[in-house]
C-alpha cells in the first residue's frame, strides 16, 4: 500500500472513528495467537522431560506453569475481547454516521443525479455481497495482524531449532531443504497472485448476479406492490424474472467454483510437498541428535507457520489490490465536492414579514441536460400575495420552485431576496425562510408530532393546531395515541397506516408548524376527496395567513382564489394575471387549458 494509496485513506478516515481500534486489534490478536504456541512450546518441554530425566518437581513446575499461563492468557483475552467488540461496534456506528450525514448534506443536484445514485448503490451493493469495500480493507488488516503475529512467536522458537541445527553441523543439509520450502512457498506465492488475477473477473460475474437477484428480493418484500402483484396476477411474471436471475447467478457461481476447484489443485499438490519436505527437515534433524523427539511437534509447527505466514501474506495483499477498486468507490463517494456556495449574510428577521423575491432573466438546465428547463424568467412577488403556477407538465413549474428554494442555483440570471441575490446569505437561513409541500413530499416512521414538527422536541399545542388546521383534526381524534402514534409499521407493529390523502394533510401540517413567510404548495389537494379539498379551499386565507403562497395545481378551477396566476409553456412564464384576465385573452395558453378542462364539467 502506497503512502497516498486509497487503502491508507482509508484506514486513517476509520481510525478517526475510533482511535483505540488498531491498538486493540493487536493486543487481542496477540493474546488469541499465544495460547497455541504457549501450549506448543510446553507440551513439547513436557515430552522432552518424560522421555529424558523424567524429573518430578521438573514436570509439575511445567504442568502448573501451562496451566496457570493458559488461565492467564483465557482471561486477558476475554476482556481484550469484550472491548475490542465494543470499539468494533462503535467503529461501524461512527462509519454509518458519518455515510449518512455525508447523504443527508450533499447538494441537492448531487442527490438527484444518477451516477451518485449508482456509485451509492454500489457501495452498498458490493459490501453486503462480497463485503468488498472498506470491511474487506479491515478484515485484511486483521488476517495481517494475525499473520504477524504468528510469525513473530513462531520465529521466537525457531531460534532455538537454528541454533541446535547450526551446532549439531550438516549446514549443507539446511540449505538444501530451506532451498526446497523456500522455493515451494514461491510458487504458492506466485501462483496465488496469478489464481486471485483469473478468479477476479468471475467473481465479479458472480457478485453482479447475486446484485441482481437481490434487487428482486427488495422489491417482492416492499409491501406496498401487493395490491397490484394480486389484481393483475404479476406473480408468474415477477418469479419467471426471479427465477432466469437465480439461474444466471446459479450458473455463474458454479463456473466459479468450477474454476477455483481446478486452480487450487496446484496449491493443494505444492501444499503437501510443504509438508512433507517439513516434517523430513526436522525429522532428520532430530534423528541426528541436535534435539530432542518431543521438539519435532514444535519446530514442525514452526516451519509450517513461517511457510504459511508468507504465502498468507502475498494472498492477503492479493486480496487488497482485487478490493482497492471499491474502496476508490468508497472514497469517491465521501469526495463528491460541496458545489453550491453557503453564504454568510444573515436573513434578516421581519417583524412585518416583508420579504419579497424576485427572478431577474432566469435561466436554467439541469447538470448533464442539453435543453434548459427554464428560460428568461422574469417575476416579482412579495409577502401576503397569493401566487398560482400553472401549466402542462413538464413546463418548468416545480424547476421555479427548486431553484427559488435554492436547491439548485441558476444557470444564468439571479434570484434576490429582498434585493440581495441568495446565493450571499447564509444556506440553512435562507432555507428557513420557505414552508414547501411537494408534490413527492415523504413522511417518515416516527410518531405523528415527530412528522409534523421534523423533530423529537416539539410544541404539543402547536402541532395539533397544525393538524386541525390542515383538516386533519378528525382522524387525529382516532389514533390511538393521539401525536405520539407512529406512522406506518416499519419500525412499529403498532403503527397506523394512512391513505394518501391523509398524509398530504399531515405534510400539510409540517408546512404550517414550520411558520415560515413563504409558503409553497405544489398540487396539495392532489389526493384529496372533493369534500376535504373545499374544506382546504375554503379556508385558505385562514390557513396562510399573512404569508406569502405559492400555489402549483393541474386543477385550474382550483387557482381562482390566487391573486395572480403565472402560466408556464416550454420553460417560459408565457402569461400573467387575473383568472379574469387570462381566461378571456382568447389567444391565451391558459384559456386553453381551462376550456380543456372545463369541457368535462359542462355540456
Amino acid at each position: 500500500m502506497r503512502k497516498n494509496s486509497p487503502n491508507i485513506r482509508a484506514l486513517k478516515l476509520l481510525h478517526s472513528f475510533c482511535p483505540s481500534y488498531f491498538l486493540l486489534l493487536v493486543l487481542k490478536s496477540f493474546f488469541a495467537k499465544l495460547s497455541p504456541y504457549f501450549n506448543l512450546y510446553l507440551s513439547a518441554e513436557i515430552i522432552n522431560e518424560i522421555i529424558g530425566t523424567r524429573n518430578k518437581d521438573t514436570l509439575i513446575t511445567l504442568v502448573l506453569v501451562t496451566v496457570l499461563g493458559n488461565f492467564a492468557i483465557a482471561v486477558i483475552g476475554g476482556i481484550l475481547n469484550r472491548v475490542f467488540n465494543h470499539k468494533e461496534t462503535l467503529l461501524y456506528q461512527r462509519e454509518a454516521q458519518y455515510y449518512n450525514t455525508k447523504t443527508l448534506t450533499l447538494d441537492y443536484d448531487n442527490l438527484e443525479n444518477p451516477e451518485v445514485r449508482q456509485l451509492r448503490r454500489k457501495i452498498t451493493e458490493s459490501s453486503k455481497i462480497n463485503f468488498h469495500g472498506k470491511q474487506l480493507l479491515l478484515n485484511s488488516i486483521g488476517y495481517l495482524v494475525n499473520i504477524t503475529i504468528n510469525a513473530v512467536l513462531a520465529l521466537i522458537l525457531g531460534i532455538e531449532m537454528f541454533v541446535l541445527m547450526f551446532a549439531s553441523g550438516f549446514s549443507w543439509l539446511i540449505v538444501l531443504l530451506a532451498c526446497l520450502i523456500v522455493g515451494l512457498v514461491a510458487f504458492n506465492v506466485w501462483y496465488s497472485f496469478r489464481q486471485k488475477d483469473k478468479m477476479g473477473q468471475v467473481s465479479r460475474n458472480v457478485s453482479q448476479t447475486m446484485i441482481d437477484e437481490n434487487r428482486i428480493d427488495n422489491a417482492i418484500d416492499c409491501y406496498n406492490i401487493g395490491k397490484d402483484v394480486r389484481l393483475y396476477r404479476q406473480d408468474k411474471l415477477i418469479m419467471k424474472i426471479k427465477n432466469y436471475a437465480f439461474d444466471l447467478h446459479k450458473k455463474a457461481f458454479r463456473t466459479m467454483e468450477s474454476k477455483r476447484y481446478k486452480l487450487n489443485i496446484p496449491l493443494t499438490v505444492a501444499g503437501v510437498l510443504l509438508e512433507a519436505i517439513i516434517y523430513v527437515f526436522v525429522c532428520v534433524y532430530a534423528l541426528l541428535g541436535a534435539f530432542g523427539i518431543g521438539s519435532i511437534i514444535k519446530y514442525v509447527g514452526f516451519v509450517e507457520t513461517i511457510a504459511g505466514c508468507i504465502t498468507s501474506y502475498f494472498s492477503v495483499f492479493a486480496d487488497i489490490k482485487y478490493n482497492t477498486p471499491f474502496v476508490e468507490d468508497y472514497l469517491a463517494y465521501f469526495d463528491i465536492p460541496q458545489k453550491m456556495y453557503q453564504g454568510s449574510l444573515t436573513v434578516e428577521k421581519r417583524d412585518d414579514n416583508e420579504y419579497y423575491v424576485e427572478f431577474k432573466d432566469v435561466s436554467f438546465k439541469y447538470p448533464g441536460a442539453e435543453t434548459y428547463a427554464l428560460r428568461h424568467v422574469n417575476i416579482k412577488f412579495k409577502v401576503g400575495e397569493r401566487l398560482a403556477v400553472v401549466g402542462m407538465n413538464g413546463s418548468g413549474k416545480t424547476t421555479f420552485i427548486k431553484l427559488m428554494c435554492r436547491l439548485y442555483d441558476p444557470t444564468e440570471g439571479e434570484i434576490l431576496l429582498n434585493g440581495v441575490n441568495i446565493k450571499k446569505y447564509d444556506y440553512d437561513e435562507y432555507l428557513a425562510v420557505f414552508s414547501v409541500v411537494f408534490q413527492d413530499f415523504k413522511l417518515f416512521s416516527f410518531p405523528l408530532g415527530e412528522n409534523v414538527a421534523a423533530g423529537t422536541d416539539y410544541d404539543t399545542e402547536k402541532v395539533t393546531s397544525s393538524l386541525r388546521q390542515s383538516g386533519f383534526g378528525e382522524r387525529l381524534a382516532s389514533m390511538p395515541d393521539g401525536i405520539k402514534t407512529p406512522l406506518y409499521k416499519d419500525f412499529d407493529n403498532n403503527g397506523v397506516e394512512v391513505s394518501g390523502g391523509e398524509a398530504q394533510k399531515i405534510a400539510l401540517a409540517r408546512a404550517l408548524y414550520k411558520n415560515a413567510p413563504f409558503i409553497i404548495l405544489d398540487e396539495p389537494t392532489a389526493a384529496l376527496d372533493p369534500i376535504a379539498e373545499y374544506e382546504i379551499y375554503s379556508k385558505f386565507n385562514e390557513i396562510v395567513g399573512d404569508k406569502t403562497a405559492i400555489y402549483i395545481s393541474h386543477r385550474l378551477s382550483s387557482c381562482r382564489f390566487c391573486d395572480k396566476i403565472a402560466v408556464f409553456d416550454n420553460g417560459q412564464i408565457v402569461q400573467r394575471g387575473s383568472h379574469d384576465e387570462l381566461v378571456s385573452d382568447e389567444n391565451g395558453k391558459y384559456r386553453e387549458l381551462w376550456y380543456a378542462q372545463a369541457q368535462y364539467y359542462t355540456e
